[in-house]
């Protein structure tokens, strides 16, 4: 005779400690839980409702810089360190966890137009526009009051950009011309030119570390190869840009600000196109950086706003600005890629987190399991009206909302006369995609 008897472990609902939750059975079956749609939809109205209500993305201000801070640079070695240099020719070395200045000199004698971490991790490398590169070694200096670099180089023109090698001691600025330049020789070792004027930045690749590209006051962005001695190609844009930045992920990606309220990410492999354009500022774009992951950058325009986009989209998840805060000039992405930094006319540095509403500091396994769950519910709903509506909700100033306004005003009743034109004319002009209409040509 077989006798089937219920077995249970008491491992399944009895609790191991006092303080531990108690052990809940769930049936997961659908069908007999008709309401849990509804339930996880008021979970996520609630979630993004408390994003929006604890978003205080504002962390810092460092002080200290009595001119406009115009160049920002992050050591990609050392977390907490970042380079500032100002107008009046001022460089100060930060520690982003005491939130202070760890070393300051009055580096130039003219305005501080690129700082750039050096080959080693107590170096870093500044240049003017008093036609002068220094290089400075921060932990040899024991008098506060003379400090010297460790070496200087002398240009015939003045310099607006400067750029270092990842890993060789060379390092490239822009000016007149764009040069090569190796620590060891006084003279820069190659001179690259394709028709601009001046260049207004350069930037090495720090993933294929031979490509470089600077962009000029011809409205053009040409990328270098040192390997060929030569420009590669050559992209003219209807506007100037202001500044590039490298993906730090994806060898063949890189970014650029330009004056025309956009900033555009290029695949070098296609230049014809823009992989995609970030739009939603209302004045020139002065600077823009990647995250150190690839998938975020932060942009700084001169309408006084720090803006967050996510590399695959094309508006702008977030939008920070304080009433004090003035023309943004340099923006940079810490190098754990939760602050971002902005230099403003102001002469302030302001840290910021990367994400408004994200909690600082230890979060325990049911905290951040909690708000795992959160985010899932977030990104379930998102296309519902009423959370995406507060979702994407954003106090800006009335400023920025009138010229908003007044520009989407623009752009449509150029739309219009485009399609009016188009429908009318016996030849048919074909539609250029966003992407495509705001580059003139590209050389090669």
């Amino acid at each position: 005779m077989k006798i089937k008897t219920i077995s249970r472990s008491s491992t399944d609902y009895v609790r191991e400690r006092s303080q531990d939750i108690h052990k809940v059975q769930r049936n997961l079956d659908p069908t007999i839980h008709p309401f849990e749609q509804g339930r996880e939809y008021v979970r996520a109205l609630n979630a993004t409702k408390l994003n929006r209500l604890f978003a205080k993305p504002f962390v810092a201000g460092l002080s200290g810089h009595i001119d406009g801070v115009y160049s920002l640079a992050k050591h990609p070695r050392l977390l907490s360190s970042m380079i500032s240099g100002s107008g009046d020719g001022e460089i100060r070395v930060w520690s982003l966890s005491a939130q202070e200045t760890t070393w300051s000199t009055q580096a130039h004698k003219g305005m501080v137009s690129g700082v750039s971490a050096g080959l080693r991790d107590d170096q870093f490398l500044s240049c003017s526009t008093d036609k002068t590169i220094k290089i400075w070694q921060p932990s040899t200096d024991e008098d506060s009051e003379n400090r010297v670099p460790i070496e200087t180089y002398m240009g015939q023109y003045a310099f607006t950009g400067l750029s270092h090698h990842r890993s060789d001691p060379l390092f490239i600025t822009s000016g007149n011309s764009v040069e090569l330049w190796d620590e060891q020789r006084s003279e820069p070792i190659q001179d690259f030119a394709w028709g601009a004027d001046s260049y207004q930045t350069v930037k090495f690749n720090q993933v294929e570390t031979n490509i470089f590209t600077s962009c000029g006051t011809d409205r053009t962005i040409v990328l270098y190869d040192m390997r060929t001695s030569k420009p590669i190609s050559k992209v003219v844009m209807t506007l100037k840009t202001n500044a590039i930045a490298w993906n730090p992920i994806e060898a063949y990606t890189f970014a650029t600000a330009n004056e025309d309220h956009n900033a555009y990410i290029f695949d070098m492999r296609k230049m014809d196109a823009a992989r995609n354009v970030l739009k939603d500022h209302v004045s020139a774009v002065m600077d823009v950086d990647y995250s150190p992951t690839g998938q975020e950058i932060v942009t700084g325009s001169y309408d006084r706003t720090v803006r967050m986009y996510d590399a695959k989209r094309g508006h702008s998840f977030d939008v920070y600005h304080t009433k004090r805060m003035q023309r943004v000039f340099s923006v940079q992405f810490s190098m754990d890629s939760k602050f971002v930094l902005s230099g403003s006319d102001d002469g302030n540095v302001r840290i910021w987190k990367a994400h408004a509403s994200e909690k600082l500091g230890i979060k325990d396994r049911r905290e951040r399991t909690h708000l795992e769950y959160m985010d899932k519910l977030k990104e379930r709903y998102g296309h519902m009206k009423e959370i995406r509506r507060i979702d994407r909700h954003r106090n800006t100033p009335a400023e920025i909302r009138r010229a908003d306004k007044v520009k989407k005003e623009m752009l449509q009743a150029r739309k219009t006369k485009d399609e009016r034109r188009r429908k009318y004319l016996p030849n048919k002009e074909e539609r250029k995609s966003e992407r495509s209409k705001n580059i003139i040509g590209v050389a090669k």
